[in-house]
């Protein structure tokens, strides 16, 4: 009855009415199980669960409970010197109150391993509206990549999937908080009308088109060379900032900082000085006060023995300037100095005050390319250990638009770790969550790398040195672990004894009544291993897959003291 849904085998987009696009303006988008949970457990990238949908309207009791904050496990704290025990999380009153957060807030970096949904709901208690940026790159279900979940709706699976996680995710945003998912053209169109539902079509920003692969990948027609990143904002009043523009070369400095010359005229030759008589003057040169550098001094009022130049004509044009007289006569000392140029023409010089501009929709950059990320990983491993990892500059782009230093930061979907890598060699505060098995040899190892000083990646940018550390903590698994064997097992014979485990120390679902099973039991051993781990899969309650933290004190959970008090720190039980 879980798996109910109004829709079963058809995807349309229709209003609340289900009335369909040929008979409405409005456009909701709707698919199979679009009204259920998806607890999407997968910890291997070649695994294929039968996940079970749970209704939201039939099986309210269930979903509460599947949601419930979870019990952590196997907590430590990992810096320069290696792993320790955890003593305690950090709350740095001063780092709140300068980013704006209570004082009691965790200001430590989070690494957690575990089901990014059941995840995201345990962090809600400490971090409700208290993260500034939330980047994603989720599986793009290609048919090709990590999202292999078995199911007749593959499309359906995908959306309910990032519907429940993005749901959970607005939660956790700051109203000026910003939100980054990237995708490409496989499910792009859909996740754009998914996310206008859950965070309003008003609150979109923008589509951000980064060339991430030089000569493009083949899905047939057209090999594509580009992924997408949607941005949407939490509320209204979302804030980002200007990025670093690398293109931007600033070859002089002085006691006012760093400067560029420009030349002397306006880039919009329609002005002229019948059409904007105030803006046309001449400025004055002093040809006896060079300094070091060749410039001259300038004036806006004439003088006796100074060169008086008029603007520069274009395409014979007479041009104007691009400072109105009055803010030039105010600014003009601080801010320009004259150069007189070999042909006899003028350059103006004009201090930057930041090397930074509003990002642009198109990133072209080479720095941003799937094929650094794979040599900057590789350069840490030596060898390939991750497919196509996003480099380190695009992240780093996405953390300047999106935080300013000390904000935090998560990223739900860790895979090989470079969102955190980027926000630690930034100092930003981050947590990251990953549920496949490959966390601990390869995002936790990088992370451990940047901590060490790595000089790979964006560390000569930002001059990253080393230092700092990260908290490192696990779900605690219950029925989990019996699914972990049984999808391990081998033979009939590794499955029965998983069983007999399963019968005293397991959480069976309501509907299994264990005597039946073992006076059918020879039944069992004629079908062949698949059906057999299908049914012991069916056998466990999926609700019972983590210990919940409510349960704590079960003494069925063998939960230690030291992780009791831990836990009780993360949820502010203590007294």
């Amino acid at each position: 009855p879980d798996s109910y849904t109004a829709f079963k085998n058809k995807i349309g987009l229709a209003n609340e009415n289900r009335k369909y696009l040929a008979k409405s303006k409005e456009i909701v988008l709707v698919w199979p199980y679009k009204d259920c949970v998806l607890e999407g457990g997968q910890e291997k990238t070649d695994e294929k669960r039968k996940e079970i949908f749970h209704n939201v309207i039939l099986a309210p009791d269930e979903i509460d409970r599947l949601l419930e904050p979870k019990v952590f496990t196997n907590l430590k704290r990992i810096d320069k010197d290696g792993e320790h025990p955890l003593d305690g999380f950090r709350r740095d009153a001063e780092i709140n109150r300068k980013r704006g957060l209570p004082e009691d807030t965790i200001t430590d970096n989070l690494i957690i391993k575990g089901n990014n949904l059941l995840v995201l709901h345990s962090l809600l208690k400490e971090f409700r509206g208290k993260v500034k940026l939330i980047y994603i790159d989720p599986p793009y279900n290609t048919g090709n990549d990590e999202f292999q979940y078995n199911d007749s709706f593959k499309h359906s699976t995908w959306l309910t999937f990032m519907k429940n996680r993005l749901e959970v995710a607005k939660e956790l945003l700051r109203d000026d908080g910003v939100i980054f998912v990237h995708c490409d053209d496989n499910e792009q169109a859909y996740l754009k009308v998914l996310m206008d539902e859950i965070y309003g079509r008003d609150k979109f920003i923008g589509t951000i088109v980064a060339v991430t692969n030089r000569s493009g990948r083949d899905y047939g027609g057209i090999a594509r060379t580009h992924d997408y990143m949607l941005v949407y904002g939490k509320t209204e009043n979302y804030i980002l900032h200007d990025i670093e523009d690398k293109n931007k070369i600033l070859p002089y400095k002085d006691q006012f900082g760093e400067f560029d010359i420009r030349e002397l005229r306006n880039r919009n030759i329609r002005f002229n000085v019948e059409n904007r008589p105030n803006l046309f003057y001449p400025f004055y040169v002093n040809p006896n006060n060079k300094d070091e550098n060749g410039f001259y001094e300038l004036s806006l009022d004439k003088r006796k023995g100074w060169i008086e130049v008029l603007p520069k004509k274009s395409q014979g044009i007479q041009t104007v300037w691009r400072w109105g007289k009055e803010r030039a006569q105010k600014e003009l000392n601080i801010n320009l100095v004259g150069k007189k140029m070999r042909n006899g023409g003028f350059q103006i010089v004009e201090k930057y005050r930041k090397k930074g501009r509003m990002a642009r929709s198109v990133w072209t950059e080479k720095e941003i390319r799937n094929e650094k990320g794979t040599l900057e990983l590789k350069a840490l491993f030596g060898k390939r250990v991750f497919d196509y990892p996003k480099a380190e500059e695009l992240i780093k782009k996405v953390i300047e638009m999106g935080t300013m230093e000390g904000e935090l930061f998560l990223d739900f979907c860790l895979g090989s770790g470079t969102s955190a890598a980027v926000a630690h060699k930034m100092k930003r505060q981050y947590i990251g969550v990953e549920q496949m098995d490959y966390i601990n040899e390869v995002t936790v190892n990088r992370i451990k790398n940047v901590i060490q000083g790595e000089q790979g990646g964006i560390s000569k940018d930002v001059g990253w040195q080393g230092g700092g550390n990260f908290v490192y903590m696990e779900l605690m698994k219950l029925n989990e672990v019996f699914i972990e064997k049984i999808q391990n097992a081998k033979t009939t014979e590794e499955l029965l004894n998983i069983w007999n485990d399963m019968k005293h120390n397991g959480f069976l679902s309501y509907r299994i009544d264990p005597r039946l099973f073992d006076e059918n039991i020879e039944e069992f051993k004629a079908l062949n291993l698949d059906e057999q781990k299908k049914l012991l899969f069916e056998m466990l309650e999926y609700n019972d897959l983590y210990v919940n933290y409510s349960e704590i004190d079960d003494a069925i959970y063998n939960v230690s003291e030291e992780k009791k008090k831990l836990n009780k720190e993360l949820y502010k039980v203590l007294k």
